[in-house]
């Protein structure tokens, strides 16, 4: 894979949209695949994201992780905006038919939970870090500055944060505001911090609490 680490070297740019196109492009494709097929192309999606994350390691400064009491508060009060918002506001779309893997190879069964743990890692793990990377970190900076990486991390600017935040929240269209929330929440971390890695923290927790939730109340259509 010389190639697309000779890409990454080469463009700031392409080493923070890159993955996490191929990422979203992957998450499009998972529904093509009757009904077992998504469950093993979303294995198969984490394992390539995980992967993508091991080769973009070295050439994006900010994907480190950092744990603070922020980061902790941050990701407890967007799960519970997540879930206590539900149903409040109208949807742009229909929900999915949600990740059921007991559902669909029974109760109690070895590879409902395999899939259920490899959902914990993949919202967990994955998603957090590709997604940040992408909207807080390569974005928000981008709407300001073409030359992104001369703008720090902790500066405020009004119209990239609404807009940032409106995007990441609208491609959540069934749960849209609480997506907006999210994106204002997780923007507001890494100004607070002047670092990327309180916001991966902290949508790692809420991902985290999220499936916990899922698994314990059997809302499915949270995943």
């Amino acid at each position: 894979m010389n190639f697309l680490r000779a890409k990454f070297a080469a463009s700031p740019i392409y080493v923070r949209v890159a993955p996490f196109a191929i990422f979203l492009a992957l998450t499009y494709c998972q529904q093509l695949f009757g009904e077992r097929g998504p469950y093993w192309f979303y294995l198969i999606k984490t394992l390539v994201g995980a992967w993508l994350l091991w080769e973009m390691r070295s050439f994006v400064a900010e994907l480190r992780w950092s744990f603070s009491w922020e980061s902790l508060a941050v990701g407890f009060a967007v799960c519970v905006l997540w879930v206590g918002l539900d149903g409040l506001y109208p949807r742009l779309s229909k929900p999915d038919a949600g990740w059921e893997p007991f559902h669909e190879f029974g109760q109690g069964s070895a590879l409902g939970w395999l899939f259920v743990l490899v959902r914990f890692a993949g919202s967990s793990l994955v998603v957090p870090p590709l997604e940040e990377v992408f909207y807080r970190s390569f974005l928000y900076r981008y709407f300001v500055k073409l030359d992104f990486l001369a703008m720090p991390l902790a500066q405020f600017h009004a119209l990239s944060f609404c807009v940032t935040a409106a995007i990441f929240g609208l491609t959540h269209p069934d749960r849209w505001v609480a997506g907006i929330l999210c994106g204002l929440a997780y923007q507001w971390l890494v100004i607070r911090k002047n670092r990327l890695g309180d916001a991966i923290a902290a949508h790692a927790v809420t991902n985290f609490l999220l499936g916990i939730w899922v698994v314990w109340k059997g809302a499915w259509s949270f995943w």
